[in-house]
C-alpha cells in the first residue's frame, strides 16, 4: 500500500509516547504481544492519528493489518535495542533530549487550541459568521475595450437605447464577448478590485455610466440581477472554523510569549546582530 513508508516511523513514535502513560482499560485492548510486550488498541489509534493528513480517512479495517505489523517491527526493533543497551548510550540520550522537547512544545501548543477551541466558542463563532446573512451576489455583463474613448462611445450607444448584449457581442474584446458579456453570478472577492467595487455598487438593470479601468483595459459593466446566497450550515462549516480559531489560538499562544521573554539574536556565525 502507499502508506506503508510512513507507519513504521509513526508507530516508533507511538509506542514511545504511549507505552510510558497507557494504561490497559476494558475499552483498550490487547491487540498484539511481541515476545511478552503487550501493544494495546490506543498505542494503534495513537500511530493512525500520527499518519499523513491524506491516509486518515482510509477505513480501519484496511489500514489495520499493515499498521499493527508496523507496530510489532517497532517494538521488537525498540526490545533489541534495549537488550543491547543503546538506550545507555549519549547518542541515544541526546536525541530523545531533542525528541522530547519538539513533544513537549506541540502539547503545549495543544493545550493552549484545546482551551480555545471547545464547542460552545465554535458555535458562537459561527454565529457571528453568519448574523449578518449570506453574502451578496450579482450577476453582470461587461464590455471590455482598450480605450477610455471606445468605453465613452459605448456608454453613449447605450445611453441612446442599444442593447448591452449585442454591443458587448460585437465590440467586446473579453472572453465573454460571444456570450453577450456574461460573467454570471459572482460574489465579493472573485472579481479584481476596481471591477467588484462598480459593480456592487450598480442597481438591477443599470450599467456604469464612466468607464471602469483595470490591468486588462477598460469596462462598462451592466448588473442584470442580484441575490442573497443562503449562509452555510453549522456542520458545513465547522472544519474550516476550528482551523481558523486553532492557528489562532496557537498564534496568540506563541506571541504571548514572546512578549513576556528577552530573547537575544545572533547571527549564524556566533556574532552579534548590528
Amino acid at each position: 500500500m502507499r502508506f506503508r513508508a510512513f507507519v513504521p516511523f509513526l508507530a516508533a513514535i507511538a509506542i514511545s509516547t504511549s507505552s510510558m502513560s497507557v494504561a490497559i482499560a476494558a475499552d483498550d485492548p490487547v491487540v498484539a504481544i511481541v515476545n511478552g510486550h503487550k501493544i494495546l488498541k490506543s498505542e494503534l489509534m495513537a500511530a493512525r492519528e500520527n499518519l499523513p493528513e491524506e491516509y486518515r480517512p482510509v477505513p480501519m479495517e484496511q489500514i489495520f493489518p499493515v499498521l499493527l505489523s508496523s507496530l510489532v517491527d517497532s517494538r521488537l526493533v525498540a526490545v533489541d535495542a534495549k537488550s543491547r543497551k543503546l538506550d545507555k548510550e549519549a547518542g541515544y540520550k541526546e536525541r530523545l533530549e531533542q525528541i522530547s522537547v519538539q513533544v513537549l512544545e506541540r502539547y503545549a501548543v495543544r493545550q493552549a487550541i484545546e482551551a480555545a477551541v471547545t464547542d460552545d466558542k465554535l458555535r458562537t463563532e459561527y454565529q457571528n459568521r453568519v448574523s449578518g446573512g449570506g453574502d451578496k451576489e450579482v450577476s453582470a455583463r461587461h464590455i471590455l475595450v482598450k480605450t477610455n474613448d471606445e468605453a465613452m462611445a459605448i456608454i453613449k450607444e447605450l445611453d441612446g437605447g442599444a442593447d448591452f448584449a449585442e454591443l458587448a457581442k460585437t465590440k467586446s474584446t473579453g472572453p465573454s464577448g460571444p456570450r453577450g458579456g456574461d460573467l454570471g453570478y459572482f460574489a465579493k472577492g472573485q472579481m479584481v478590485p476596481q471591477f467588484e467595487t462598480a459593480a456592487f455598487a450598480l442597481e438591477k438593470g443599470a450599467y456604469t455610466k464612466e468607464p471602469v479601468q483595470t490591468q486588462f483595459g477598460f469596462h462598462v459593466i451592466k448588473v442584470e440581477d442580484s441575490r442573497e446566497t443562503k449562509p452555510p450550515t453549522f456542520e458545513e462549516s465547522v472544519d474550516e472554523i476550528r482551523n481558523d480559531m486553532a492557528q489562532a489560538a496557537a498564534a496568540q499562544y506563541i506571541e504571548g510569549l514572546r512578549g513576556a521573554a528577552k530573547i537575544e539574536r545572533f547571527n549564524i556565525d556566533g556574532s552579534k546582530q548590528n
